[in-house]
């Protein structure tokens, strides 16, 4: 059976490695891991079988994560990891979706058989994949085991990317700049918003001649005349009137690997006040591009965004921005370091966000935004497409 791995051995160890580090400075024997991009980290694994209980098991005392999940999830797992097939381990099908019996009363057993049964356990209480239900069910399985927090524990390591993953984002950055591109070709007055969704998905699954897209995180945002007033709305069946604005936020994939882009459509030409709104959000967020460099926090950041905003007496309260990397649904942002005022998080090579400038008011909105990495000097763009209005 061929295995589908995308880097190196070497670096999985090295991922490993930094784990079992930050573990033993806690003082955790074993982390239960159950969130799909720290699963991706670690092993490589990918499947769309997150909606059922699965983990990677991680001791201190055990050289490879084990990996557990439905039995029929099993083969993905020796396609997509490294892992040696002892330590790819199957639950019976009886245990899903069981009224009687837990999945995690199997898992529960994997762990007592790496002495882990008065073991300290991490687990990560924040995770979407960590429910209420699977963390009584084990602390019920593992009454002399000492449960901790350890939420967040392997995003902090995944925050700073490796030249492979950083070759990952520039290539999922490639698929965005396309599929602005197919949205401004196509969006027109009478056609149908769904249309236009249809069509930049298209081109996200397509993704460039070079290499092929994936589905995303999230769902494409569509956000058409007074919806444009909302960050997060999607697409309608009704057709695209004469004159409106139109905010959408794309997601280009490769490898699991995330770049969001943001832009703003006009369709028709606009008022001389939404074109110098335009200007200023742009000004603003190259002021904020301009800043990032090494050694400077996410708060300065904000700060050189936000002063430019101020002299023209517009506010924006929220963060502008966080960082992506491994998506799966139902989020690509690494609940780590936020871009926003008061976040201390220093600033290293290799780290990556999405400057998400959009400015939503009460009666005027834009979304112009710019995913980058930090360099050594300052910045690197992850798409080309230009930083402007675009006008049909």
């Amino acid at each position: 059976m061929e295995k589908i791995l995308n880097f190196e051995r070497a670096e999985f160890d090295a991922r490993v490695a930094a784990v079992k580090t930050e573990m033993a400075k806690r003082g955790i024997d074993i982390f239960l891991v159950s969130e799909p991009p720290n699963l991706n980290y670690l092993t490589g694994y990918n499947a769309y079988s997150f909606y059922t209980p699965q983990m990677a098991i991680v001791a201190l005392k055990h050289a490879e994560p084990i990996f557990v999940t439905r039995f029929m999830d099993t083969t993905s797992a020796k396609i997509t990891t490294y892992l040696a097939d002892d330590n790819i381990r199957g639950i019976p099908d009886e245990y899903m979706n069981s009224t009687t019996l837990s999945a995690y009363d199997f898992m529960a057993g994997v762990v007592k058989e790496l002495g882990g049964e008065k073991a300290k356990i991490g687990v990560e209480m924040g995770g979407y994949y960590y429910s209420a239900r699977a963390h009584a069910d084990l602390v019920r399985a593992l009454p002399l085991a000492n449960f901790v927090d350890a939420d967040l524990l392997v995003n902090w390591i995944r925050l700073v990317k490796s030249q492979a993953e950083l070759s990952f984002m520039r290539q999922a950055g490639c698929v965005a700049d396309a599929m602005v591109e197919r949205a401004v070709d196509i969006a027109e007055p009478g056609v149908r918003e769904c249309d236009v969704a249809a069509a930049v998905y298209h081109q996200q699954i397509s993704g460039t001649p070079e290499f092929g897209g994936s589905y995303d995180s999230s769902c494409l945002h569509l956000c058409v005349g007074e919806r444009a007033l909302a960050p997060h709305s999607a697409w309608t069946d009704k057709p695209l009137p004469a004159s409106t604005i139109i905010n959408f936020e794309v997601h280009g994939l490769r490898h699991r690997y995330q770049v969001n882009l943001s832009r703003t459509i006009s369709i028709g030409k606009p008022s001389p006040a939404y074109q110098k709104f335009s200007e200023i959000a742009i000004e603003a967020l190259n002021a904020g591009l301009e800043s990032v460099r090494p050694g400077r926090t996410c708060s300065e950041v904000f700060g050189a965004f936000s002063q430019v905003l101020a002299r023209h007496g517009i506010q924006k309260n929220e963060r502008i921005g966080y960082p992506t990397g491994i998506g799966y649904p139902p989020s690509v942002a690494e609940r780590t370091a936020s871009l926003r005022k008061g976040d201390k998080t220093v600033l290293q090579p290799g780290m990556c966000f999405h400057m998400m400038t959009g400015l939503w008011l009460d009666d005027r909105s834009i979304t112009i935004t710019q995913p980058f990495a930090v360099t050594e000097g300052g910045h690197e763009d992850l798409t080309t497409t230009p930083r402007i209005l675009f006008v049909k």
